[in-house]
């Protein structure tokens, strides 16, 4: 059986920038969980985001390949499939599995919600109105310039799935976007439909995407999709405790570069995080196993980066 049989890894950053030290880590580690399993491994550019730019796309995929991440086949643009989403909604409208929402996000804000309801989520304001209701709702949205966005009418409160690291995780499943306001579709759409599209077996991404996993796994669900593996793995923080981010100094490899790194140096860095000691990414994967990988996250110390980048 060949790995493309066996099913497919992915990777599947957004180009509204250049990857930072957290990103080439959770990549380096999807491929490796995929490539040890003798799965396939494909790209994929969530590029629907007015942020997104084609010099970043440029940028991602150098800096994926500099540190030996590989990929079957072409690169997907999610920009590419825009009527495949359309498809997927409208028969999902033939289901009377849809209907519009009139919320802005001052309603949201105002909202009330179940004792339990995790903040943010959406407590069904507008899945039971009236035709009248609904036809106010347009209007109230056209002084807006904008068109109700469609949201999934969800029969379950929560969703329980298995994570690889994180053991079974249950959370809430409310009637969550799939198309905004605007036309363009929902993370939680096209997530799920480009992975049934591209054969993905294996997920493998942050954990702060967790809380999203049961609303993707009930949609894969009524879409008869099969469920992947999912493997959340931890994120990188700053010295103070938050996500690692451009304002932090030098995390791209790019200017990483431009303090003195080469790109084994930063490898080797990333490869530390994991406790393998590396300079290659086929070394990498020989010593590479998902136990490894611990519950806590990796604090990447500005300072000790300045102290390297001085020696």
């Amino acid at each position: 059986m060949t790995s493309v049989e066996r099913g497919r890894g992915r990777y599947a950053p957004s180009p509204s920038g250049d990857l930072h030290l957290g990103n080439l880590r959770t990549g380096l580690i999807a491929w490796a969980c995929a490539r040890k399993a003798g799965l396939g491994f494909v790209m994929r550019m969530e590029d629907l985001d007015e942020r997104c730019r084609l010099e970043h796309v440029e940028t991602q995929l150098r800096d994926l390949s500099e540190i030996g991440i590989d990929w079957d086949g072409h690169v997907l643009f999610q920009s590419d499939r825009v009527d495949a989403y359309g498809e997927v909604v409208s028969r999902l409208r033939e289901r009377d599995l849809l209907y519009e929402c009139y919320c802005t996000r001052a309603d949201m804000k105002d909202a009330p919600r179940a004792p339990h309801a995790p903040p943010g989520s959406y407590p069904g304001t507008c899945r039971h109105l009236s035709e009248t209701e609904r036809r106010h709702g347009r209007d109230k949205l056209s002084t807006m310039r904008r068109g109700p966005a469609l949201r999934l009418k969800a029969d379950v409160a929560t969703l329980t799935v298995t994570d690889r690291l994180c053991g079974e995780f249950t959370g809430y499943v409310d009637d969550f976007v799939v198309q905004r306001g605007d036309g363009a579709y929902a993370y939680n759409l096209v997530a799920v439909v480009d992975d049934h599209h591209q054969g993905v077996s294996q997920i493998v991404r942050g954990d702060d995407l967790l809380d999203s996993t049961p609303r993707q796994v009930y949609l894969q669900q009524l879409l008869g999709y099969e469920t992947p593996e999912y493997i959340h793995v931890p994120l990188v923080l700053n010295s103070a405790g938050k996500r690692l981010a451009k304002r932090d100094g030098a995390v791209t490899l790019d200017e990483l570069h431009r303090e003195g790194w080469s790109t084994g140096e930063v490898f080797s860095l990333i490869s530390q995080s994991l406790g393998i000691h590396s300079g290659t990414s086929a070394e990498f994967l020989e010593q590479f196993s998902l136990d490894l990988i611990g519950r806590e996250p990796w604090i990447f110390d500005p300072l000790a980066r300045k102290s390297r980048s001085e020696e």
